[in-house]
Parts: C-alpha cells; sequence; structure tokens
C-alpha cells in the first residue's frame, strides 16, 4: 500500500510516521508513506500557498493551484489519477468499516491536509474524491486526521503486524469493543487478574472475552451494541455466552441492597 500525503508540515508527519510498528513496516517495504511540500509547488519566491478569502472573513484560504500543482505531480509519478481524500470536519466520520472498505478497494491513496480556514473550493471540486473527518471537533490543521487514517489502514496491510488477528480481535473490528486485557504481575495494587485467564483453558478463556467484549459495549457504546447483528450467532453455545453476557450486565446495572435500611426496616 501506498499513501502520499500533501501538507505544509512534512517533518511532523514523519517524526510519528517513521517510529515503531509502522516504521518498520516501511523500512521492510510492505507499505510506503510519501509526504509532499506543497510550498514546493507555488510560483512566487515567498512560497506563499494562501490568500484573503472572497466575501471576507477572518484567516485565509489555502490557494487551488499550488494544491493542484502538487497533486498533478504525484498523479504523474503514479501513471495515471489516484483517489485523493480531503481531511475535513465536513466529511463522513472514519470508523474501522470505512477504513476497511478503503483498504478493500483502493492500494495507492492521496491525503490533503488543510490548513488555515480551509481550502479552495475549486480545488476540492476538481481533485477530490472524498472528504474525511475524525468526528465532530476542529484540530488546527489536516496533519494528525491524516496519520490517523494512514496508520489505521496500513497496520491492515499484508505484512504490517505478525498476523491478521492482530487487528480483527481488537475493538471495532466486528462492531463491538475489545475485552479487557491484563498482563504480570497477577495482583497489583490489590488487583487480581481474573482467574480464568490464568487457568490455561483456552475454550473458557475465549467465552470469558467475548462476554465481557458484549458487556463493555453494552455499557460504553450503546450505540454500537443497538446496531450488532445478533442474528450472526448461530450455534447454541453463541447464544448461551450472549445470554450469560446479558445476565452478567444486567445484574451489574441493580444497585446494591442498602444493609442499614434492611436492619432498621427488622
Amino acid at each position: 500500500m501506498r499513501i502520499d500525503i500533501m501538507t505544509l508540515f512534512p517533518d511532523a508527519i514523519h517524526a510519528m510516521m517513521d517510529q515503531s510498528i509502522i516504521g518498520r513496516a516501511q523500512e521492510r517495504g510492505y507499505i510506503t508513506i510519501a509526504t509532499h511540500q506543497i510550498r514546493d509547488y507555488t510560483t512566487n519566491k515567498q512560497m506563499q500557498v494562501d490568500d484573503y478569502p472572497y466575501g471576507g472573513g477572518r484567516g485565509a484560504v489555502m490557494q487551488a493551484d499550488p494544491l493542484y500543482r502538487c497533486w498533478q505531480h504525484i498523479c504523474d509519478e503514479a501513471g495515471g489519477r489516484v483517489h485523493t481524500i480531503y481531511m475535513s470536519p465536513c466529511g463522513r466520520v472514519l470508523t474501522q468499516q470505512v477504513a476497511r472498505e478503503l483498504k478493500a478497494q483502493y492500494d495507492h491513496l492521496i491525503l490533503v491536509c488543510g490548513h488555515y480556514e480551509g481550502v479552495d473550493q475549486r480545488f476540492l471540486d476538481e481533485c477530490v474524491d472524498e472528504e474525511i473527518s475524525m468526528g465532530d471537533f476542529v484540530v488546527t490543521g489536516g496533519e494528525i486526521p491524516a496519520m490517523a487514517l494512514a496508520d489505521c489502514l496500513c497496520r491492515m496491510a499484508p505484512g504490517v503486524l505478525p498476523e491478521e488477528s492482530c487487528y480483527t480481535d481488537e475493538s471495532h473490528w466486528n462492531g463491538l469493543l475489545e475485552y479487557p486485557q491484563y498482563s504480570r504481575p497477577e495482583e497489583w495494587h490489590g488487583r487480581k487478574v481474573p482467574e480464568v485467564l490464568l487457568s490455561g483453558h483456552h475454550g473458557n478463556v475465549a467465552d470469558w472475552r467475548t462476554r465481557e467484549s458484549y458487556k463493555r459495549t453494552m455499557a460504553r457504546r450503546p450505540d454500537l451494541w443497538e446496531k450488532f447483528d445478533l442474528t450472526q450467532l448461530h450455534s447454541r453455545h453463541d447464544k448461551k455466552v450472549l445470554a450469560q453476557a446479558l445476565a452478567e450486565y444486567e445484574a451489574a446495572q441493580r444497585p446494591p441492597e442498602d444493609a442499614g435500611e434492611t436492619e432498621s426496616a427488622e
């Protein structure tokens, strides 16, 4: 997979994306993340990429022409038009499902990082295929969202992680949140690792993790739980695990009995 990022701050992107798992994956040739300094495609001595907005208002708008020149250079090197995404709070919200769709459809993407008050709409109309948002909030530039999207996509590329289960067993892959994780020591600050995880019984461990995933999703993301397709649970065992999770969750929601009130009643 190759991702080209159009940005005013390439050093900021390399400082993050050249590290750890994504950095090693680039060194080993599994993925390529290239940055392109938009200022290099200006035609003025000041390397200015922005100007005042038509109609007035605060701030400045990134001009269409430097962006277009940069975009065209990437497409020319690729031998044709490349699917282009503008990181924008006006776009569809990034989810794991959106990332899976992009990964399945494209092996080469251009990510455009805006700045200031945004980007000239004419560039978006001519060159951008879709806009993607990180959520209902605004940041100062598109670099952080672009890095988040690139990381999300690249970790699914073959070879980046040891095996598919490294990402398919995580939150949001199947519409649920991931179960809790524990490591050594067995007891820390009086808190113990659940006994089932020490049992060595793989079936019981798997069932516990499934129940915890169900319960965590119910408690923290009821919106996801409402969308979860229960009809995919076909076996009696799967339905039993779900029933156990529901019972445990409902029991945890009940308020504890007031011991003092019980004693006074007697």
